[in-house]
């Protein structure tokens, strides 16, 4: 059975602590850790799998399209469960929605781990007190940066590089042990099931009505023209298209009510001066 090497769990696991961490910078490190794509790219580079990698991590994308977070934690944790369902489904040559199954209660559990990290700044702020009331600004970077970092690192790198090293291959082992049996076609579904949810779900949170006509656009036009085996590039330059076109016609039309507004307003001021 194949395994990942010491290295390899062990970038993987140096990855997800950066992310996790929020070392990497706030705005891309926010958007690292709501979506599992780039995980999912590290991950198939470490392993030398890029191209079913990311077949797998498109899957686990749909489950979480609708995940944000303003701040705080969230009920999964997208970049971990990439980080472990990934290469389980590698190492055991799993089908995308099996992979889905499995990482679910692995985001799960990375929550708490997320919430865990929370308990170990509540004692590092106490070194951030302490700088303040003696008014040193180094000492407020190394209490606000790099104490919060070197923590994050030391929960996260050893626990993701058990579970890659240890977990992952016995987690595939099983799978591939069940393979043929209905346990897998349960999988199966509940993973295609959990994407429709996430795609259900982003619909709900970001569908306005007046944009709904776009979703059900994209969604026949995928249907209609699948036999032409068009390429996500090609939808993409669509979209941009009429993206473009929408927003020229309302651009259009706020500028056709301004003018009447305009032409109101010297009618008034017209009728103003004459009284006078």
């Amino acid at each position: 059975m194949e395994t990942l090497s010491v290295m390899q769990s062990l970038l993987i696991a140096l990855w997800v602590a950066g992310v996790m961490s929020r070392w990497m910078g706030g705005g891309a490190t926010l958007t690292l850790r709501f979506s599992p794509l780039m995980t999912g790219l590290v991950v198939g580079i470490v392993m030398g799998d890029v191209t079913q990698a990311m077949i797998v991590t498109a899957a686990l994308q749909m489950i979480y399209m609708g995940v944000f977070s303003p701040g705080g934690s969230m009920p999964a944790e997208p970049s971990i469960a990439a980080a472990i369902a990934v290469p389980v489904a590698l190492l055991g040559n799993l089908e995308p929605e099996a992979a889905i199954a499995v990482a679910v209660p692995v985001g799960l559990l990375g929550s708490y781990l997320y919430q865990f990290r929370f308990f170990i700044n509540t004692f590092l702020g106490k070194y951030t007190d302490k700088a303040v009331e003696d008014l040193d600004s180094k000492a407020i970077a190394r209490s606000i940066i790099w104490y919060p970092t070197i923590a994050s690192f030391i929960l996260f790198v050893p626990l993701v590089f058990v579970a890659l090293y240890y977990g992952a291959p016995v987690i595939a082992d099983v799978i591939m042990a069940l393979e043929g049996t209905v346990v897998i076609h349960i999988l199966q579904v509940v993973g295609g099931g959990l994407a429709a949810i996430g795609i259900a779900t982003t619909i709900y949170v970001i569908g306005r009505k007046d944009f709904m006509v776009f979703f059900f656009l994209a969604y026949f036009l995928s249907v209609v023209l699948k036999p032409l085996e068009i390429t996500m590039v090609t939808y993409a330059i669509f979209g941009v298209l009429l993206a473009l076109i929408f927003v020229k016609s309302q651009q259009g039309g706020t500028q056709v009510v301004v003018e009447k507004e305009k032409a109101m307003l010297n009618d008034d001021d017209d009728d103003y001066d004459d009284g006078f």
